[in-house]
């Protein structure tokens, strides 16, 4: 037993080369909640590379699971969505099978997250290759939502990507947006979103999911945490419940 019941402990896979994801998961981390993390191999965001990045998928969750974690996320859209529907479940029971702990994925986040704010029309915009960015959109589209548009800015290297300054992120959002999307969407987990979420959701007047962000709510949701959060854009402040 815990000497302290309201802390919770949260698991998050994450490739290897991801030079953001811990900082952005900080950042948002409410009081009582302590982040936990594994790392899958992978430095470039490409079609084989984010297959290969859950060949171990089961050690590292084993390794989390020795820290006694409440839940675990994989934190990666395009690793949990490029083999289309019903993939991310594979992942989600390849994880708990391993850990014995509740798990979920970036890509689940996303479909529930949408789900829960309503939205079926929405806009991604991602800074890795166009390729990639059509595996999301397909996945997202096969899962019962419409993509009326995504914008790629067609990096490879996960390094380039960590470096980018949210201002891209935001340029970005605002370029994809359209009239008739409900959301845009921000893909990919280590691109620098978090602090341009609540800024482009004003510029736009509707909401803005970043990878983190919907990664953060699915799992602390998994891991019995329901208050809001504030900062970080409408799902966390909204839909904590």
């Amino acid at each position: 037993m815990r000497p302290n019941q309201d802390r919770r402990r949260i698991g998050l896979l994450l490739p290897s080369s991801n030079t953001t994801q811990e900082l952005e998961f900080t950042r948002m981390l409410p009081d009582g909640i302590t982040l936990h993390v594994a790392r899958l191999p992978l430095r470039e965001v490409a079609a084989d590379a984010t297959a290969r990045v859950v060949e171990d998928i089961e050690g590292e969750s084993r390794k989390l699971a020795d820290a006694n974690v409440d839940a675990i996320v994989l934190a990666a859209t395009a690793p949990s969505s490029r083999n289309g529907l019903g993939y991310d479940k594979e992942l989600i029971g390849r994880i708990e099978a391993a850990s014995g702990r509740k798990a979920t994925t970036a890509s689940t986040a996303l479909i529930q997250a949408l789900t829960v704010m309503r939205v079926q029309r929405l806009a991604i915009a991602a800074p890795w290759s166009e390729p990639v960015n059509a595996m999301a959109a397909a996945f997202i589209e096969a899962s019962g939502f419409k993509v009326l548009a995504h914008r790629a800015m067609g990096l490879v290297s996960n390094l380039e990507i960590g470096a980018l300054s949210e201002q891209t992120a935001y340029e970005q959002g605002l370029a994809v947006d359209q009239p008739e999307a409900e959301a845009v969407m921000l893909a990919c987990g280590n691109w620098l979103t978090l602090g341009i979420v609540g800024r482009l959701e004003s510029a736009i007047g509707k909401p803005v999911l970043a990878t983190n962000q919907v990664s953060l709510w699915a799992v602390l949701r998994l891991a019995g945490y329901h208050a809001p959060i504030s900062g970080w854009g409408r799902l966390l402040r909204d839909h904590m419940a």
